[in-house]
């Protein structure tokens, strides 16, 4: 595949989403017209570069949808859910187009053809025949009604007219073209003035010295207006002036506009407010006015063509400050977007490899410094820790992309399948630009479409149910995403009826999961939805039903170095709450040591560091201040025989809301880790994240702090358990 293509691939699929989410807002907001545009631009700008690259079958597709589009947002016809399911699925089929490019075939496969062919039937129906009456016209109707069935007098195209002397000499008479005006719409008021009338010696009879000012009303363009002066254009001077109701039109034509560079002429021909023979006549003044030599002392000035235009009165001067604000804010977009700069993945990751070796070549060398004793050494080794330090962070920094992206393809999603169920269900975004690292994104975004196709299958019920039950018609499905203690949360949230938990424990027991005589919390029986095969769905659909899919969704955000867990209230819906660290390269730790092993807890999860206190040493919690703090002992937990010294410190670590404590021997300070992933071997290991190299060359393994918080957790609810069972055991004896 040839460079072009890349790029046009890569910039299609962005115009492609910018198109689909343009379509998903405008069902929800049918009146938002730059929204209209946006689309039409997007879909422009495909058909255009699809003929650069010269890729026929996307060029020929995308003109017809260019054809609705166009006719959509020139009003001319009326938006409807089946119009917008069609650009949906042309949405879908370019996207099946983009792929056979990719592919490098050179021409679509059959099925994919036909499906084309049958699309664009569909559209053809909608550029065919005449057009429908539109909201504009019917608004414009009502308007006149309003006034009483009539024109509103104060509100008429003003026309300057001021005929050439020579007008009868060309066998033109002034009066034929102000009754042809009048077949435009109803003249209002007409002024004769005839200031250019000489005295009566000096008067030719075969001369036209009259000229008239008229207030015509009509819903004909400014061009068709000046189109009646056509044969005297050369022979008169003409302004036309619009009615007031008209400026505000022209600037929001303005602001709709595409964003293109073009200059201020083209944008006021286009908008209508300019006609063409007064923008060369502007065009033909600024170059006269540019040629004219300045006196002596000033500087040479260039005349603008908004002020030319204005002082000519063919304009008015809102109109032009609308067309200059929208030239700016183009250039300005253009500047941006011009000091971007696109950069394969694959690079990326390499820098991101580079500066894991630099932090452990940097820490190797700080090492050895602190060995050696010499000041200055120590000195030029602190200095270059922190800029190793500065660029590791600006490298992580430039994979960091915002949720958003992924959130937003769930519109289309939600949308699809509450058709498909019958359902009404809205989604709501919050937290669209919390960051996290790209690969991270990138793996995330299959579970997470598992969980909002289950929230929305399982969880909302049909309109009719949750009005009987109280509740709004319309089912809210929520993607949550922020920042805690150095991971991100994305949350799915549904107002639904939330996990039935009878039924899964029922079905549980007929699995043989869980024994009948099995006493379980409700938390361990929802927590049941994780284990393989297991589904309480009564019959299989297209969406759910065959018992697979959470299990492996918790195993694909459990290789994120993450974790899901859910909490429901049945009757009043669930929350999914996914963890995932911000990135898989380099996080900054603090490094611990056990007898000689060295240990590395994620730095963003520590609060605090402790001493063990003797007479607190034979517990596994302790009190702090005021707080029961479950600890657990690694010298325990990985059975180091080494002798246990006299003095024993607490690392205090917090995740998802809860405390812990790790306690160890040593405590080393912080340490910028390179996280090295685990062989598959010990993938069933529980307590280690990974590991890392230290500056010594040696291995030290990176503590999982939610297992060992979630660990001590359960350990504290056995102990609460077994204390209150304990009297009654006591009574029964």
């Amino acid at each position: 595949m040839d460079e072009l293509t890349s790029v046009f691939i890569q910039e299609g699929r962005e115009q492609l989403q910018a198109m689909e989410t343009g379509l998903l807002e405008l069902e929800q907001q049918p009146d938002k017209q730059d929204n209209i545009n946006g689309i039409f631009r997007a879909a422009h700008t495909i058909k255009g570069a699809s003929g650069v690259i010269e890729c026929h079958f996307i060029e020929g597709f995308m003109h017809k949808v260019e054809n609705v589009l166009d006719r959509l947002r020139n009003g001319e016809i009326a938006l409807s859910g089946e119009l917008t399911g069609l650009l949906l699925r042309s949405c879908d089929h370019l996207g099946s187009l983009m792929d056979v490019l990719e592919a490098g075939a050179p021409e679509p496969a059959p099925e994919v053809k036909a499906t084309g062919d049958a699309l664009q039937a569909e559209l053809a129906v909608y550029t065919s025949g005449p057009a429908p009456e539109t909201g504009k016209v019917v608004e414009a109707e009502s308007e006149v009604l309003s006034s009483g069935g009539g024109v509103v007098n104060t509100d008429s195209w003003h026309i300057s007219v001021r005929f050439g002397p020579h007008m009868l000499r060309g066998g033109m008479d002034p009066l034929s073209f102000l009754r042809f005006l009048a077949s435009l719409g109803e003249i209002l008021a007409m002024e004769t003035i005839p200031d250019a009338m000489p005295a009566g010696a000096e008067m030719d009879p075969e001369s036209c010295y009259l000229g008239f000012e008229i207030r015509l009303q009509t819903r004909s363009s400014k061009a068709d207006i000046e189109r009646v002066f056509d044969f005297c254009r050369d022979d008169c001077e003409l302004r036309i002036l619009p009615p007031n109701s008209k400026l505000a039109e022209y600037v929001k034509l303005i602001k709709e506009l595409p964003e293109d560079d073009m200059r201020l002429g083209e944008m006021l021909v286009r908008c209508g407010a300019l006609t063409q023979g007064e923008l060369d006549g502007g065009l033909n003044s600024q170059q006269t006015g540019a040629q004219a030599t300045p006196a002596e002392g000033e500087e040479a000035h260039k005349p603008q063509l908004g002020e030319i235009l204005i002082d000519q009165k063919v304009i008015h001067k809102e109109v032009v400050e609308a067309a200059v604000n929208k030239q700016t804010q183009v250039s300005e977009k253009k500047a941006v977007e011009a000091r971007l700069i696109r950069v394969h993945a694959d690079k990326l990751d390499q820098l991101i490899d580079l500066v894991g070796e630099l932090v452990i070549a940097g820490a190797s060398a700080n090492l050895l410094a602190q060995r050696s004793g010499q000041t200055e050494l120590f000195e030029s080794t602190s200095v270059l820790s922190r800029l190793v330090e500065n660029i590791r962070d600006s490298a992580l920094q430039l994979r960091m992309v915002q949720i958003g992206e992924t959130f937003n393809r769930f519109n289309r999603v939600v949308r699809d399948v509450s058709k498909e169920l019958g359902k009404e269900i809205d989604l709501i975004i919050s937290g669209a630009e919390t960051e996290l690292d790209k690969s991270v994104v990138e793996k995330i975004g299959d579970p997470l479409m598992h969980l909002v196709r289950n929230s929305m299958d399982h969880g909302i019920e049909l309109g009719s149910v949750r009005e009987a039950r109280g509740k709004p018609r319309r089912g809210t499905v929520e993607l949550n995403a922020y920042h805690d203690s150095g991971s991100i949360v994305i949350e799915i949230v549904d107002d639904g009826n939330g996990l039935p938990r009878d039924k899964i424990l029922a079905k549980a027991i007929e699995k043989g999961l869980v024994q009948p005589t099995q006493t379980l919390t409700d938390q361990e029986i929802v927590n049941l939805i994780w284990e393989p095969g297991f589904s309480t769905a009564d019959q299989v659909t297209n969406l759910s039903g065959r018992g697979v899919g959470m299990d492996v969704v918790r195993r694909n955000i459990q290789s994120l170095r993450g974790s899901c867990d859910v909490s429901s209230i049945e009757g009043a819906g669930s929350t999914f709450t996914i963890r995932l660290p911000l990135t898989l390269a380099i996080i900054d730790g603090f490094l611990v040591g056990v007898g000689k092993s060295a240990y590395v807890i994620p730095l963003d999860m520590v609060i605090e560091c402790i001493e063990l206190n003797e007479h607190e040493a034979d517990r596994h919690f302790l009190n702090l201040r005021g707080e029961v703090l479950p600890f657990v002992r690694l010298r325990e937990m990985f059975e180091i025989e080494e002798e246990q010294p006299a003095r024993e410190n607490i690392v205090v670590v917090q995740y998802a809301g809860q405390k812990a404590g790790i306690v160890v021997d040593q405590l080393l300070g912080e340490f910028q880790t390179v996280i090295k992933p685990l062989s598959s071997i010990f993938r069933h290991l529980r307590g280690i994240g990974g590991s890392t190299i230290l500056g010594t060359g040696e291995v030290a393994l990176i503590l999982d702090v939610q297992t060992l918080v979630q660990r001590n957790a359960r350990s504290e609810e056995r102990e609460m358990s077994l204390n209150a069972a304990l009297p009654r055991s006591t009574a029964q004896n």
